[in-house]
């Protein structure tokens, strides 16, 4: 299969419409080629193609900065000697002065297919300057590793950060390409749009339901993001970031798991079967020891939970990874009602909230977890609207 950047690579009626334009590029470390040639180098080789300008996104242009709020200065590129603007450091937004440089803007990052990931509100903040100052816009589409199954709460009115940009579920089941063309529609912007689109990808195609396997190499989007695994239960794990308890930063397996000292994982696994046992098909849950090296409980001997996507019986259709850790969540409240479970600091710029309800777009799973009155059929009951109206809403800006 071909993504966006290989399609415009090789294709020369493309090219001849960039010809004569300046043009910036917007990508990470993981925007390559099919053969692991990054996008700035091959499009700087191209005759018909004159880069003037490019931006990094949240962990930097190299990928080099581990956790949230951890910012990338502006630099020139070494070798092509243009400048490199940083949007996710002084500010998220690109200056005015920025837009100047350029006259369309090829915005190549590979995304998670989940609504905190920060690249789709980078997405969203480039329209919103391109349209401001009459850019064009390009997005050279890539695969949703975690294919097309949506699940969450929509962000509610009032919620929105820089990892809430619009009212969309936790797992958007979108390319960027697409998410591009709903959010020209739902914030109404005028802007010269246009998604150069995928050949062959078939994200309802095992074994990658999504990204394809044995076809293209994973590189890092950003540095905790090393495998497809993760990518699968991200919409769920991410969650931790906003809890005490450690997702496994400061260990090989980044975001696939949860623990801390003070749990016992096989306690909680069994308490999670007990309490909806059907929120966990698609995946198996094994109970493990880890010690990070870095971040939450760094040097402290955990017991934790392993989240396995990978083994032969994973079914992709039926893995519900939000609903997951927020049964993690609950089995822990209900084992230890005391726990201190939630965290309390500035997240993702967001002030005065509760990380929790910052990531989760509204205080819903909170309470949920918090309640112990509220069963799985409750939170179900809040969420699966919420899932329903999506899929109608999405329907119409698929390009897949």
């Amino acid at each position: 299969m071909n993504f966006g950047l290989d399609r415009l690579l090789s294709d020369d009626a493309l090219k001849a419409q960039l010809k004569g334009r300046r043009v910036a590029l917007l990508a990470h470390p993981a925007s390559v080629t099919k053969d692991l040639g990054h996008a700035v180098d091959a499009l700087a080789a191209c005759p018909e193609i004159n880069l003037t300008a490019a931006f990094g996104p949240q962990h930097g242009m190299k990928g080099d900065l581990q956790d949230n709020m951890m910012e990338s200065p502006d630099y020139r590129d070494p070798v092509h000697g243009f400048p490199v603007f940083s949007l996710y450091g002084e500010v998220r937004r690109p200056k005015d002065e920025w837009m100047e440089t350029f006259d369309v803007v090829l915005i190549d990052l590979q995304d998670l297919g989940c609504r905190i990931y920060t690249y789709v509100t980078t997405l969203l903040y480039v329209l919103e300057a391109a349209a401001k100052h009459g850019k064009s816009v390009w997005v050279l589409d890539r695969p949703n590793p975690a294919g097309r199954p949506v699940e969450g709460q929509t962000l509610k009115p009032g919620w929105e950060s820089f990892v809430g940009a619009a009212p969309m579920p936790m797992r958007h089941g979108m390319t960027m390409g697409e998410l591009g063309l709903w959010f020209i529609d739902q914030f109404k912007l005028d802007v010269d749009y246009r998604v150069v689109e995928m050949q062959g990808w078939a994200p309802e195609a095992g074994p990658g339901f999504g990204w394809p396997l044995g076809e293209r190499a994973w590189v890092n989007p950003s540095p905790n993001a090393p495998n497809l695994s993760m990518a699968r239960a991200y919409a769920g794990t991410v969650m931790l970031e906003g809890a005490t308890l450690s997702e496994g930063r400061g260990t090989t397996r980044p975001l696939e798991l949860f623990g801390a000292p003070d749990i016992d994982a096989r306690a909680v696994i069994a308490e999670m079967h007990a309490l909806a046992p059907e929120w966990l098909g698609g995946c198996v849950l094994r109970d493990m020891w880890f010690e990070p090296t870095f971040h939450k409980h760094v040097g402290q001997l955990c017991s934790g939970v392993q989240i396995h996507v990978d083994h032969p019986g994973y079914d992709h259709g039926a893995f519900k990874p939000w609903r997951v850790q927020s049964l993690g969540f609950k089995a822990i409240r209900r084992l230890y009602p005391a726990y201190d479970l939630w965290r309390d600091f500035p997240y993702e710029y967001a002030f005065g909230k509760l990380p929790i309800d910052v990531i989760n777009g509204g205080p819903g799973l909170r309470e949920w977890v918090d309640d112990a009155a509220a069963g799985a059929g409750d939170l179900d009951a809040a969420t699966r609207p919420d899932e329903a109206a999506w899929e109608e809403a999405r329907r119409g800006f698929l390009l897949y």
